[in-house]
């Protein structure tokens, strides 16, 4: 299966979940974003060009369901993976407690960043003062869903063949 599929296979997996279980398991409408904490992880495994264009996919897959102007989560998640992904480094995957780490920032940014790029567009009603308690709260449970996704990214995104047969 070609790098291509093996990414979208991961997108339309984790667009089902977050749409569906995992839309089940909010407190007080906050819970995991699966599809930004897909483009952080795309940002952590791969290259800058190809996680913007991850992140971006990722943001028109969140905006379907928003209702929000067409584009808005595109680019707030493309501005964060390329950000992660510019910095992106062995230090990176240097330690177990990294990716975490990285995915609680990043996340956490994306969701700020959302809303203050909704309100530049005239959706000043995305800038709450809890703004900032529903990105840290989001921020959270990516961190601990970030090994799994970061492990789904990195599956996707080689080209290795993982048979008994191969050389």
């Amino acid at each position: 299966m070609g790098i291509r599929l093996k990414v979208l296979f991961v997108l339309l997996v984790t667009c089902v979940l977050h749409q569906t279980l995992f839309a089940a398991l909010r407190w007080r409408g906050v819970g995991p974003h699966l599809l930004l904490l897909m483009a952080v992880a795309g940002a952590m495994v791969g290259e800058a060009d190809r996680a913007a264009v991850i992140a971006f996919l990722c943001g028109l897959l969140t905006d379907l369901f928003l209702q929000t102007p067409l584009g808005l989560s595109a680019l707030a998640f493309s501005l964060v993976a390329v950000g992660v992904a510019s910095v992106q480094s062995s230090v990176i995957r240097s330690t177990w407690w990294i990716p975490p780490l990285t995915a609680f920032f990043a996340s956490s940014a994306g969701i700020v960043l959302y809303g203050l790029l909704g309100a530049i567009v005239g959706q000043s009603h995305l800038v709450r003062p809890v703004l900032l308690l529903v990105a840290v709260a989001v921020g959270g449970v990516n961190a601990a869903l970030a090994p799994l996704m970061v492990k789904a990214m990195s599956w996707a995104m080689t080209d290795r063949v993982q048979s008994s047969f191969a050389r």
